[in-house]
């Protein structure tokens, strides 16, 4: 888990996030490349984002529930 603050809106929260460790490759040239992803599911109302636009057969367009997910590589610099 990683830990951080988030901020959507202006609004700020602390939020973690799994982190995944997806193995090194030889990268393009500069070195080797680590990959992660890194994943949170956030409520979009704890962020300000009220907006519900109700379909026709009841519920909403779009859920409270929000995934974020990061795709990161990370290379050491010479």
């Amino acid at each position: 888990m990683v830990e951080g603050d988030f901020t959507l809106r202006g609004v700020t929260r602390q939020v973690e996030l799994a982190l995944e460790f997806n193995g090194v490759n030889p990268g393009m040239g500069n070195g080797p490349v680590a990959g992660f992803e890194a994943t949170t599911v956030l409520n979009r109302k704890d962020f300000g984002i009220t907006i519900d636009m109700p379909l026709e057969g009841g519920g909403a367009v779009v859920g409270d529930k929000i995934t974020i997910t990061l795709e990161i590589e990370a290379a050491l610099q010479a």
